[in-house]
């Protein structure tokens, strides 16, 4: 009677999630992703697939750990055993081998950025200095691509492209004689903090594999950059007090470990870009709402900002042209708009609700396009002013990929409250610009110094 009970169980729970599969997939979602998705869904939505989730997929769908690695290969035997022809969902990971494959590539690129050391290159203020900011990115991001692309085993093409543009970019920013009459040259500022914006775009190929495509998977990205941030400055605060205290003790005793603790904090933070990538991985069960509590708070607070800052700047009767570091401030706030923007979408169901949540992003995104169409007609005008800059030209290509973004979202969140859209269209198009954030980078960072420094 048990096995008849559970040959039905398991045939309704398939035709019902070839139904979920199908919605999940027209949603953009990967073939393992929706498959997964599917029966989460459908577990916390019926009591009688929920326990039968609860019984055979235990290791994966319960609020707790599994207890033991068998209890996960139980779990995802029984998960293979439903799945469609094809789809085989991923493993949480490879245990042992993977901490030690981490520390390989950790340790990769603590000795990168210790190697121009041995060509009399000192981290530190002139040209050693010059040479590590310009150079800081493609010394240590190529390891954490190399971890990526060796848990994801992405297509060819993409270790094509990963060789091509950190070997391009290379090339580049140690061929142009950036040049300037007074201190750092514009150009070179500009170009070293694009490349770190373009190679971090390009190291998500390696993060997101074969489901390069996959909105979801891309979002996945975002929130993994978000999450990395502030693991990364959590741990640099802890290794700057450890290394304090431990230079504190050896001078005590009559030694001055200055050499010993440079190559510790230089090496230590190189190698602590790929631990910290790992440490989000693994704990993201823990921390896999961090992205979705933020929007929440912030989305309203944001939202409110701008809708006074929009009533407040006519009645001042003062105008945001005349100041560049005004401008600069206004962009980042805009990008932090967009960010909001696809966290809040990210973190809603398909089949939710509309509530005042919704409602607050909605205002949101027609608030930041407003501030932004300001901040534009701005940036115009001081161009018109004083001329074509560095500063002035890559401050307005961002504003105009901006102002495409927030123009496309206000018409998504229109439609969504027509219910003619829905949160995956809008999550789709905010991870579709990725692209061309990494073009503009690009643009900056090989074109501006021939067109500015040479003219």
């Amino acid at each position: 009677m048990a096995e008849s009970h559970r040959s039905i169980t398991e045939e309704e729970l398939s035709a019902r999630l070839s139904d979920e599969l199908q919605s999940l997939g027209r949603a953009g979602l990967s073939e393992d992703e929706a498959f997964l998705v599917a029966v989460r869904r459908l577990a916390l939505s019926d009591p009688e697939v929920r326990s039968f989730a609860r019984e055979h997929f235990a290791g994966l769908w319960d609020d707790s750990e599994p207890e033991s690695s068998t209890e996960v290969a139980e779990s995802e035997i029984a998960v293979a055993s439903l799945a469609p022809d094809g789809v085989v969902p991923a493993r949480r990971g490879r245990g042992r081998q993977d901490i030690w494959v981490m520390a390989c590539f950790a340790v990769a690129a603590a000795v990168a950025v210790r190697v121009p050391v041995l060509f009399g290159l000192e981290l530190g203020d002139g040209e050693d200095g010059s040479f590590y900011g310009r150079n800081l990115g493609v010394l240590v991001l190529p390891a954490l691509a190399g971890w990526f692309a060796w848990r994801q085993r992405p297509p060819r093409w993409v270790y094509v492209v990963l060789a091509g543009v950190f070997g391009a970019t290379t090339v580049v920013m140690n061929s142009y004689p950036f040049s300037s009459d007074r201190g750092t040259p514009v150009t070179e500022v500009l170009a070293v903090f694009h490349l770190l914006v373009l190679l971090w775009l390009v190291v998500g190929l390696a993060y997101l594999g074969k489901d390069w495509r996959s909105p979801s998977r891309r979002n996945d990205y975002v929130r993994f950059s978000g999450e990395w941030v502030v693991y990364y400055v959590l741990i640099a605060l802890g290794g700057g007090v450890f290394l304090g205290l431990a230079a504190g003790a050896f001078i005590a005793i009559g030694f001055y470990p200055g050499t010993a603790l440079q190559w510790a904090a230089t090496a230590g933070a190189a190698g602590a870009v790929v631990v910290t990538a790992w440490l989000v991985e693994v704990w993201q069960g823990a921390v896999s709402r961090i992205s979705s509590m933020l929007a929440f708070i912030f989305t309203p607070l944001f939202a409110v900002m701008l809708v006074v800052f929009l009533i407040a700047l006519p009645a001042s009767g003062q105008s945001i042209q005349g100041d560049r570091e005004v401008l600069i401030t206004f962009n980042v706030i805009l990008g932090l708009v967009v960010g909001l923007l696809l966290f809040s979408a990210a973190a809603r169901r398909a089949d939710a609700r509309l509530g005042l949540f919704d409602a607050a992003s909605g205002v949101l995104a027609a608030a930041g396009l407003a501030t932004n169409v300001i901040t534009f007609i701005a940036i115009l005008g001081r161009i018109a002013d004083y001329g074509w800059s560095p500063n002035r030209t890559a401050i307005a290509g961002v504003n105009a990929i901006l102002l495409v973004n927030l123009a496309g979202s206000v018409w998504l969140y229109i439609a969504l409250w027509r219910r003619q859209r829905s949160f995956a269209d809008i999550v789709r198009w905010q991870t579709a610009h990725f692209g061309v954030y990494a073009a503009w980078a690009a643009v900056v960072v090989v074109a501006f110094p021939p067109i500015f420094d040479f003219a």
